[in-house]
């Protein structure tokens, strides 16, 4: 344990003992230090909570026996390397995070605290992207974050982990908040990549050891992915999905949102759609996020192309077929039976061109057997 980022055991016991209240919660708990009490004040004197409305919290009576088998537990995963508890109000908290409507009292971090402190840009969207959806967002991701900007997302299949290895890939910090307590990784799939986001950033949770993944935690991690940020990027979003509920928190926290567009045909965009009508700034690359920011951050830099690995591609020299398959191919997905048909080639040959096309990257498959173009120069 870095004792220089975590209070000693005998003052963060009592937050810890009115963490776990039952009925507590974020805003109970914010409402008590408002009121001036201390949980050290609280747990000697439990006459004091009565003074103060508590909705669906009777913490007087909870105070007579805190669960203090739960803190020794908390305390138990303190002393492992790397782990911090973060108080509200300790100079190690993040100061965006604190001006919410809504701040967690506590903050469990894996990995480096000092990292919750860097210009942040949070990254969501669908769990279930397309192909080049996962390739935006992680391109989008390494390029920001050569830039200068720290990714901040969930630790979700889909967009969130595409945004968190663009960002390793690139050398930058990046930050997963998750809905779980952080002795445990869901989904269990991306341990390896929790293990890597600790090592170059940080993972963070409200929720305490032992905590498992329940549908109420999501919503409120989103709350705290947004607070640490100064923009959200959402890059593709269907109407529902839950990725919005980051956006329009953010746009509630006064922070910048940012959308990128697509085909009006793909549903898996419509969200995104829909925030640009609500206001959302939109973007077509990661240097109109960091012409925008700019002005936040001096520090923010443009790599040059080869630093984000943008360099120019040999095009391939397209034979008579293949130039007339790319005249029926486009940004919105293409059933693979309309494109022979368009075409006017075989079966055979349109599965074999797309297959090669897919390899080299100039096409992405969509559901449904179509294809879909992800944006690869093909200029002759």
């Amino acid at each position: 344990m870095d004792d220089s980022s975590n209070p000693p055991h005998t003052a963060l016991k009592d937050w810890l003992a009115l963490l776990h209240a039952p009925g507590l919660g974020s805003r109970n708990f914010n409402r008590l230090l408002e009121a001036g009490e201390t949980p050290t004040q609280l747990i000697a004197e439990p006459h004091r909570a009565q003074t103060i409305k508590l909705p669906g919290c009777d913490l007087c009576r909870y105070l007579q026996s805190p669960d203090w088998e739960s803190v020794e537990r908390d305390l138990t995963w303190l002393d492992q390397p790397n782990c911090h508890i973060i108080p509200l109000g300790s100079p190690d908290y993040p100061s965006l995070l604190s001006s919410i409507d809504d701040p967690p009292a506590l903050l469990f971090v894996h990995g480096a605290p000092d990292r919750l402190t860097l210009p942040q840009l949070a990254m969501v969207g669908s769990r279930n992207p397309s192909a080049s959806g996962r390739q935006t967002a992680q391109e989008f991701a390494h390029h920001l974050g050569q830039a200068g900007l720290t990714i901040t997302s969930g630790l979700a299949t889909g967009i969130d982990a595409a945004g968190h290895q663009g960002a390793l890939e690139a050398g930058a910090a990046t930050i997963a908040v998750t809905g779980t307590g952080l002795d445990r990784v869901y989904p269990a799939r991306h341990r390896d990549l929790a293990h890597q986001i600790a090592e170059q950033g940080a993972l963070v949770s409200e929720f305490p050891p032992g905590t498992p993944p329940r549908p109420g935690h999501f919503p409120r991690r989103n709350r705290i992915i947004s607070g640490l940020s100064v923009g959200t990027l959402v890059v593709e979003a269907a109407k529902k999905s839950g990725s919005l509920i980051t956006a329009r928190t953010a746009m509630e926290q006064g922070r910048e949102v940012f959308a990128i567009p697509g085909s009006i045909h793909n549903p898996l965009v419509r969200g995104c759609h829909a925030l640009i009508r609500q206001g959302a700034k939109l973007v077509e690359t990661a240097d109109d996020i960091i012409e925008e920011l700019g002005a936040l951050f001096g520090a923010l830099e443009r790599p040059t192309t080869q630093e984000t690995g943008q360099t120019d591609h040999e095009t391939p020299q397209w034979d008579t077929d293949y130039q007339r398959l790319f005249k029926h191919l486009g940004f919105d997905p293409t059933p693979v039976d309309l494109l022979i048909q368009r075409s006017g080639l075989t079966a055979e040959a349109v599965s074999s061109m797309l297959i090669l096309l897919e390899l080299d990257g100039y096409v992405s498959p969509a559901p449904g057997r179509r294809y879909v173009l992800t944006g690869k120069t093909t200029d002759q």
